[in-house]
């Protein structure tokens, strides 16, 4: 991401989540270790670590939203665990923190130097979105960080941008909005 680019000027700095703060696949291999031990345990079966392997695999070569489906037919068990998958995949706690990139500790050291605020702006699921927030290794700077779910704000029919800039007395000129498009 070049952050160079990036405005210093700006009052509230939104930020998306995945690929943004933190490599997204950092949590989804994560959701697929655990549901790989899931699987074993309630199997009895020592495939725990073959299952990882091919999540992994399909998830690079088709995306994450074909990893069960292929995993399911490979492996053979039952579609009952799509269940078990989507539940870990919103609420899984994960053995690992959620690294913040480098560059984004920078920009928010200068966000905050420069008196901006940071702010989180993400789509999705909300109680996922949530989930991921809480295993993000922040390193002391959420502590005013406020968090924003578009799919909420779209169900009470606010548009996000003029919402949050009204919440905070502020012009949407005062935004800035930075998500996996910034390169």
């Amino acid at each position: 991401m070049n952050w160079k680019e990036i405005p210093l000027t700006k009052k509230i700095y939104l930020f998306e989540l995945d690929d943004v703060l933190y490599a997204k696949q950092d949590y989804l291999l994560q959701i697929y270790y655990l549901f790989a031990q899931f699987v074993d345990f309630s199997e009895s079966t020592d495939i725990a670590t073959d299952l990882v392997k091919y999540m992994r695999e399909i998830f690079l070569e088709k995306g994450e939203r074909e990893v069960f489906e292929h995993t399911q037919a490979s492996f053979k068990f039952t579609t009952n665990y799509q269940e078990n998958f989507d539940r870990l995949m919103v609420n899984g706690q994960l053995p690992l923190k959620l690294l913040l990139y480098t560059e984004i500790k920078l920009l928010f050291a200068s966000i905050i130097e420069n008196g901006g605020q940071i702010a989180i702006l993400t789509k999705g699921n909300p109680a996922l979105q949530l989930n991921k927030l809480k295993h993000i290794d922040w390193q002391g700077f959420d502590t005013s960080i406020k968090v924003y779910f578009v799919d909420e704000l779209h169900f009470r029919n606010l548009e996000p941008f003029t919402y949050i800039a009204s919440e905070n007395n502020l012009d949407t000129s005062d935004l800035c909005f930075i998500d996996s498009k910034l390169s």
